[in-house]
């Protein structure tokens, strides 16, 4: 009679050893040591990032080849896999809104090297809760990234935009005193004539071009920062956003609603501040900054 053979257990070592080399190695982000001498910064409001990955594959973008890119309105609350994939070299900071199921604002943050510290919010759940501030410490500057709360239809948020302009203010002169602070997005307006085509038609009519809007930018600028795009283009009628409506992006009927503003003592350091007008994607185009330290 011969012998039953046992069956023999199968090996489990093998799939375990081909798991370890077929796994793609997750991408290290150096953290900011502080040697970091030129930086590039692109801010975009993105009118719905996931809308915008179906019209951009932000190549425009990385042809920058930005350190830091900070979206506006992202209306998102996961970053899409496109942008996962675009911006793999990159840490990611979503500030993700709770209104409308993070359907609605919301900002994130893209950056080449690791920030000491994010700070997310402005500090007051009327605006906390849209997800529209973002604060990253590096070793030699604050980057703050916003996307500031439109004053409404028929200026019905006007009051409450002051609101915002207050603390937005308040937080920047206690960060200036700390480090100098670079503060871009999309910050809904148009501070003289020259930043939109139709200035009389527009003036305490339309969010973003009323007196007290203005004003508050202007009492902004006097504590210390300065508009790098206007300090850089003192003639320039070039604009950031248009419209959907009667082809305003094709006539260039636009507004300048995003920026770059810098404090004062680091204003030399900049050597390009520009708008990416042939960008398109949303409704508003990518701004641009270089920044040499």
């Amino acid at each position: 009679m011969s012998k039953r053979k046992t069956p023999a257990t199968p090996s489990t070592e093998a799939p375990k050893l081909a798991s370890i080399f077929t796994k793609k190695p997750k991408t290290q982000i150096p953290s900011d040591d502080g040697n970091q001498k030129s930086w590039k910064f692109v801010c975009w409001n993105v009118a719905g990032l996931r809308a915008c990955v179906k019209k951009s594959d932000f190549s425009e973008v990385l042809a920058e080849q930005p350190d830091i890119v900070f979206l506006g309105e992202t209306k998102c609350k996961e970053w899409p896999p496109e942008v996962e994939e675009t911006f793999k070299d990159y840490s990611k900071t979503l500030v993700v809104s709770t209104e409308k199921n993070g359907g609605y604002a919301g900002v994130g943050l893209l950056s080449k090297c690791a920030p000491l510290k994010i700070h997310k919010g402005i500090g007051d759940p009327d605006f906390d809760s849209a997800g529209r501030l973002i604060i990253a410490e590096y070793s030699q500057f604050y980057f703050m990234g916003a996307y500031v709360p439109n004053s409404g239809a028929k200026l019905v948020n006007l009051e409450k935009r002051g609101k915002w302009e207050k603390l937005l203010t308040d937080k920047l002169r206690e960060m200036n005193e700390k480090k100098p602070v670079i503060y871009g997005g999309d910050l809904n307006v148009a501070h003289n004539e020259i930043d939109l085509k139709n200035p009389e038609s527009n003036r305490n009519k339309t969010a973003g071009f009323t007196d007290q809007e203005r004003g508050w930018f202007g009492e902004m600028l006097e504590i210390g920062f300065t508009d790098s795009f206007r300090k850089l283009h003192p003639e320039s009628k070039k604009y950031s956003f248009w419209s959907y409506l009667a082809n305003s992006r094709e006539k260039d009927v636009g507004w300048r609603l995003d920026y770059f503003v810098v404090s004062d003592r680091i204003m030399d350091n900049v050597k390009k501040s520009d708008i990416m007008s042939a960008v398109k994607g949303s409704d508003h185009a990518p701004i641009v900054m270089q920044l040499d330290l």
